[in-house]
């Protein structure tokens, strides 16, 4: 494609009447027709709200979108009940500017590189040329073609002109699909995938729902936290060990309140991190304080470097043995006669921990999290399929929540857990040379959130951390949510490429313009009126805002609700 053949003169739409520093007025020369006009097999409004168009300056192309359409007032009356369409209508159209193109390379770039002048020709944006936007941001169209990139469907109203992406401009920043409900996040996301497992890539898919238990073939494996109804054929159930908790998941999960509870909770915790560094010492597995001499503590802690180990938050406990230890902690801190070398009687701290140690054992015997706490003979640990997979030659590890309930926040706290597991991992630089993408479906159950009482607040920020830090160690994250309003807005800030479908609501479209500054209000404002399945895709590899017809995936997800047609 040359620069001549972006501006053919068969798409000419008018000419420029008015220069802004961003928005060009244009004397429309068809708008007034029934409709556009056919160029080959392909339609072009030829002045149509929402149109891209190209405006010929006289040192470069600008790339603009025709945002209104309207009539000088002394012309409205020719606008009457029985306007059948004449080509004589006097209308002006309102352009906004979006980026300018290079006449030698074709590489299009955000910013005014040089404004038009009155009476430059206005052109309809060939859909040829539209479909290379994607990659015409960073190469020209005569640099060598990628070798991997992901076909992702059309021009948005035009069948024609199939849009790919690379992997890079896609996942290189993060990325994040946002949209309503029923605007088609699942379908793309689905379709996200299938593009993927074309190549040789590591995909763990976190799925709170079960809606992607279509994905199958060999280089799919399945996995399950409890029972759920429904599951993918061979998905087989996997528990998650205490010991990938941190400190923070324990004290999100127990909610220690007061000013007694917390620290009686970490001093439990820290006891039995001794108990496991010395366990010939503590033959019970807890440390017995109550009226007991110090001798032995002292001993345990002078052993190696477990006075540091105690305090780390990954060393391993039993936590089984919490209520038990926490008993032993509600001590007098010195024995009988204010003796050092004692820990002394029970004190009346033990009545204000009672609570904790209900819900202490409530959380345990909870459905939700038997898999931690609670798991079956014979299951398989998640963290030992992690490394099968990160081992072998799978393309995707699906993990389904759907089972797993909300009480005592099970679902944020597994997740966390799944997330933090996956960054250690990235430090270690597993990831190095086969960089993992994480799909997190329904973001907004998971991110931002804290847990804990104002005295002991706690942050599950483990997926907030691989935005911030995992690209660096090949682990990129994909988020989707129907909420963006839920998700921090410096999670979302970090997000490199949206793709936004349809957003109805006020507040969700102000955060999109916040967190991306390449979407203007121009551009937001047709977010609600996209189509299912449509989406714009916007970011800091996509300077112009490109809307795309999503393909239909080959193992679209199952997410329809019951039929009433059907049960009814």
């Amino acid at each position: 494609m040359s620069p001549d053949g972006i501006l053919n003169s068969a798409l000419k739409i008018g000419v420029v009447s008015s220069v802004g520093a961003q928005l060009i007025k244009t004397n429309l020369a068809h708008a007034g027709e029934v409709s556009g006009r056919y160029l080959g097999s392909n339609r072009y409004g030829k002045g149509e709200v929402g149109e891209l168009v190209l405006i010929e300056g006289q040192q470069a192309v600008l790339l603009g979108r025709i945002t209104e359409i309207s009539l000088p007032d002394r012309d409205r009356s020719e606008i009457s009940q029985d306007f059948a369409g004449t080509s004589q209508i006097d209308a002006i159209g309102f352009i906004r500017l979006l980026g300018s193109v290079d006449l030698h390379t074709l590489k299009v770039t955000a910013g005014v590189s040089s404004y038009p002048r009155l009476g430059d020709r206005v052109y309809s944006a060939p859909g040829s040329f539209i479909s290379q936007i994607p990659l015409l941001t960073s190469t020209g169209i005569d640099g060598e073609p990628p070798r991997v990139s992901l076909d992702l469907g059309h021009v948005s109203g035009d069948g024609g002109f199939p849009i790919a992406v690379t992997p890079e401009k896609l996942f290189g920043r993060h990325c994040a699909i946002l949209g309503s409900t029923g605007g088609g996040k699942s379908w793309t996301t689905s379709k996200l995938i299938e593009e993927c497992r074309r190549y040789s890539c590591k995909i763990v898919l976190i799925d709170a729902t079960g809606e992607y238990r279509s994905q199958t073939g060999p280089d799919t494996a399945h996995h399950h936290l409890g029972t759920p109804l429904h599951h993918a054929a061979g998905s087989t159930e996997v528990s998650i060990p205490p010991t990938s908790f941190s400190e923070t998941d324990f004290l999100a999960l127990f909610q220690p309140s007061g000013k007694t509870q917390g620290p009686k909770l970490r001093d439990a915790i820290k006891s039995l991190r001794l108990a496991q560094l010395a366990p010939d010492l503590f033959p019970e597995g807890i440390v017995r304080k109550l009226d007991q001499p110090r001798v032995t503590f002292r001993e345990a802690m002078n052993r190696g470097n477990n006075a540091n180990l105690v305090g780390s938050p990954s060393q391993p406990f039993d936590p089984s043995l919490l209520v038990r230890q926490i008993i032993e902690e509600c001590c007098h801190p010195t024995g009988y006669g204010n003796d050092m070398n004692k820990w002394g009687g029970a004190s009346n701290e033990l009545s204000y921990c009672s609570s904790l140690m209900t819900r202490i054992l409530s959380v345990m015997e909870s459905t939700s999290l038997s898999s931690i706490f609670r798991p079956a003979e014979g299951l398989f640990s998640l963290v030992e399929k992690f490394d099968e997979f990160f081992a072998d030659d799978r393309r995707l590890l699906r993990i389904c929540l759907s089972s797993v309930g909300y009480e005592f926040n099970a679902r944020e706290v597994i997740a966390n857990a799944i997330g933090r597991l996956l960054l250690q991992r990235a430090r270690s630089e597993t990831f190095r040379q086969r960089p993992l993408i994480v799909i997190l479906d329904e973001a907004h159950n998971f991110l931002g959130k804290t847990l804990g009482s104002e005295d002991d607040v706690q942050h599950l920020d483990a997926f907030e951390l691989i935005a911030k830090e995992g690209r660096k160690y090949g682990l990129n994250i994909c988020l989707a949510t129907q909420r963006p309003r839920d998700i921090t807005e410096g999670v979302l800030s970090q997000m490199g490429t949206l793709l936004v479908h349809r957003l109805t609501n006020d507040r969700d479209r102000e955060v999109v313009e916040r967190a991306c500054g390449e979407i203007d209000r121009s551009a937001a404002a047709f977010l609600p009126n996209l189509k299912q399945g449509e989406v714009a895709m916007v970011g800091v590899d996509f300077p112009i805002p490109v809307t795309i017809q999503i393909a239909r995936p080959n193992q679209p997800p199952i997410s329809d609700g019951p039929s009433f047609q059907d049960l009814w």
